[in-house]
């Protein structure tokens, strides 16, 4: 099992039991004798779990907790889990301590059984919680913050730290997905995630926003020279590890552009640095790649209006660059009504064909993990449809698809194509498909099943 326990008690006896009893379920105890020692303990220990009886002279258990609590927090790491140890049977001692954050109570003498499943429950809730929330933070390929808890961190930070905001985009990264797969693609954004490391302090916050986009405060960066230098090192470098992954004759002008604002006393909301940013970031992009850009206030006119010509310039090409997936759109509820609708109104005013599919899958096959296996048929039907058509998932287990431009001919087809797509996916024979078709000109329903 090899969970770590630290036994905090100023009574022998206790340490002793406690000590053979979690040594019979190969747990590793420390005994400590005091809550001061236990104090200078932690500052170089991370243990899975206390156990901290209530009861001893100097300092007791609930002044250790809360001196716990207090370090825990002022050097941020997370919380060990606490079970306080009690002689007494009062109730109102077991409510303080469950109400100060401790996570369970045990009686001594010990009872073995009590002992040993309170402590194996307790580690393992609290290593479940762990990893919810490292998954729920983290991006799981790069390391980096995800996007929803990196820009709440980095928000706190520009309003409260002078610095620097940073975009990072990667220049030609979708040629590595096009010439080398998917796979190369992330073994470069894991050698681009290990390149940025190399070059932040700790204090430095990244997070990823976007596939090939990440997001950066970093603390003290207040001049142009040092962007310019950041920017080179994360250039000279990703080329390195680009040739290591790819050869020296991979051709492809992979590269980081970076997009900067810095802070200042007028200046220190998110979303209006981030706007600033982006901006800046576009001029990198637009002037060579491989570069940066500090914002530029100058950029407008003397009477504060935008240049519109070029305004309209960049807004498609950014809206062209950052919406150039293959295949078709998978969107949400909302999003889809609200071109379903739009596409619904063209055809009917101006003319035209158009064909509506409700896939529904379903299984009795408990071998399978039936969320991932529609997830697959998701994505199939992704990279099969063209870019004009759109997708919903529907419910759990069913897809929507509207496809403006096709008559039943071609409709039949492009099912068939989904189906046969679909037969390569491994297990896709546990998994009952049923569809139904609608067209524009007859309002005519099919209902098939494979």
């Amino acid at each position: 099992m090899g969970y770590w326990v630290v036994v905090v008690d100023d009574e022998p006896l206790s340490l002793t039991n406690a000590k053979n009893l979690l040594h019979e379920q190969n747990m590793r105890v420390s005994c400590i004798r005091s809550g001061k020692e236990f104090l200078s303990f932690i500052e170089k220990n991370t243990p899975d779990l206390v156990l901290l009886d209530i009861m001893m002279p100097e300092m007791d258990g609930f002044e250790t907790y809360r001196a716990l609590r207090l370090f825990e927090e002022r050097s941020e790491r997370a919380q060990i889990p606490v079970i306080f140890l009690t002689g007494e049977d009062d109730s109102e001692i077991e409510r303080r301590g469950l109400k100060a954050g401790a996570s369970d109570f045990i009686h001594k003498p010990f009872d073995k059984e009590i002992l040993i499943s309170r402590v194996k429950n307790t580690i393992e809730n609290s290593k479940t919680i762990e990893a919810l929330t490292e998954e729920a933070t983290f991006d799981k390929l790069t390391g980096f913050l995800n996007k929803a808890s990196g820009i709440g961190r980095i928000a706190e930070l520009c309003r409260s730290v002078s610095g620097a905001l940073l975009i990072l985009d990667l220049d030609n990264f979708k040629l590595v997905n096009d010439l080398y797969g998917h796979d190369m693609g992330d073994r470069i954004l894991v050698a681009f995630a290990s390149v940025v490391r190399l070059n932040v302090r700790s204090d430095d916050v990244i997070c990823r926003i976007g596939g090939d986009e990440f997001l950066g405060f970093f603390a003290d960066m207040n001049t142009e020279d040092a962007v310019a230098t950041f920017t080179g090192r994360l250039n000279d470098q990703l080329a390195g590890e680009a040739e290591k992954l790819m050869g020296s004759e991979h051709g492809i002008p992979l590269g980081i552009s970076v997009g900067a604002v810095f802070t200042d006393e007028q200046t220190k909301e998110y979303q209006f640095l981030f706007q600033r940013a982006d901006s800046a970031l576009y001029e990198a992009k637009r002037n060579g790649k491989h570069d940066y850009r500090i914002f530029d206030p100058d950029v407008t006119s003397e009477d504060g209006k935008a240049d519109l010509d070029g305004e309209i310039v960049r807004l498609t090409q950014i809206l062209s660059e950052r919406n150039n997936a293959a295949g078709a759109m998978i969107l949400g509820r909302e999003a889809f009504s609200w071109i379903y609708r739009y596409t619904d109104r063209l055809l009917s005013r101006y003319g035209g064909l158009s064909a509506r599919i409700l896939f529904s899958l379903s299984s009795d096959d408990s071998g399978i993990i039936f969320s991932d296996m529609v997830a697959g048929f998701g994505n199939v039907l992704r990279t099969t449809l063209r870019k004009t058509d759109i997708i919903m998932q529907w419910q759990q287990n069913m897809y929507f698809l509207v496809l403006p431009f096709r008559s039943r001919k071609d409709t039949g087809r492009v099912v068939e194509r989904i189906l046969k797509r679909w037969h390569d996916v491994e297990n896709s024979d546990r998994i009952r498909i049923q569809y139904t078709a609608v067209y524009a000109e007859k309002e005519e329903y099919e209902l098939k099943e494979q």
